[in-house]
């Protein structure tokens, strides 16, 4: 492969269920592409049913970095990935391939190619207040204060997600500027990368709802609930941590302490991953330059090898 100043990088994104990793696979197999993973739940170590992380087989023909990186004990940031992300898309340039960013953390995809915008430190005072009316008030209404403030943030942060609610408040409340205005600025510091973001997804909602379901039920037949159960059983972990809030650890998680029945943990692992694959498709529908292409359809890898080889022949891909 003939090298160039002009660095290709290929980003892969799409709703969870999309069938991204299938994709990225077969793309590996045929063209000189490394795969680095984004996705905020396969960083952390025994989270591998339920983050529907690849089996061992997979990983050994097409190897994903950035997954296993940190116990589920341990917080992982935007800012985190980022530096590991242009570590290793550092490390595969000078193998002279091309790097292959998949997953559906869109947070980490702007991190990594809008940079991170120069944020208030966090305030403890304005911490303490927030979760204080978080007692009070709920969660819910924080949240629907936010909506009001910063309708964009909203529309991505989850109700549930407590930390991103009290941090997107406090940025509010220390600046008078929104956290959206904040992440608006960009970052010279990847000018020398040209992002192709390349986007998954089914044509049809009802398709991919359906498709959501039912990898939902197929990981309680292959041992999410035993997954989870080890995880509680360690004893240092709860449902403050990043990595227990994950879609469908959590509600396992309520199951097991005895919060809810198992119907009932079920229709709400499906709902809350509903809910989360129409937050990425909210973030991908307002991002610049996405080119779309229909998950269900019979041409979809030979589109996307097309696209590939057209735009990444200058830099020696054949």
């Amino acid at each position: 492969m003939a090298h160039s100043s002009w660095l290709p990088v290929v980003c892969l994104m799409g709703p969870t269920a999309s069938g991204k990793t299938d994709l990225a696979v077969r793309l590996t197999e045929n063209f000189p592409m490394d795969i680095v993973s984004v996705d905020s739940a396969m960083v952390y170590r025994t989270l591998d049913i339920g983050t529907a992380k690849p089996d061992p087989s997979t990983l050994a023909k097409a190897p994903h970095r950035l997954i296993d990186i940190r116990d589920p004990k341990d917080a992982y940031s935007a800012a985190q990935f980022r530096d590991d992300a242009l570590f290793h898309i550092r490390a595969i340039f000078s193998q002279k391939r091309i790097p292959l960013l998949v997953g559906g953390t869109m947070l980490y995809f702007r991190a990594l190619q809008k940079g991170l915008s120069d944020l208030p430190s966090a305030d403890s005072a304005i911490r303490k207040k927030i979760t204080e009316e978080a007692i009070q008030s709920g969660w819910d209404n924080l949240h629907a204060d936010l909506l009001k403030v910063d309708p964009v943030a909203a529309a991505r942060i989850h109700p549930h997600d407590t930390q991103r609610i009290q941090r997107a408040l406090e940025v509010y409340r220390l600046t008078g500027k929104t956290l959206t205005s904040f992440q608006a600025a960009s970052d010279p510091t990847v000018s020398q990368y040209t992002f192709y973001n390349l986007a998954i997804a089914p044509q049809d909602r009802r398709i991919l709802h359906a498709r959501i379901a039912i990898r939902f039920r197929h990981m309680l037949e292959n041992g999410l609930v035993d997954e989870v159960r080890k995880l509680q059983a360690r004893g240092d972990l709860t449902l403050d941590m990043p990595a227990i809030r994950s879609v469908g650890y959590r509600q396992v998680w309520e199951y097991l302490s005895g919060q809810c029945t198992f119907h009932e943990m079920e229709t709400r692992g499906i709902i809350a991953t509903r809910q989360l694959a129409k937050r990425q498709l909210t973030w991908l529908r307002s991002w610049p330059d996405v080119v779309w292409f229909d998950s269900e359809a019979a041409d979809l890898y030979p589109r996307v090898a097309d696209f590939i080889l057209k735009h990444c022949q200058p830099y020696g891909i054949k």
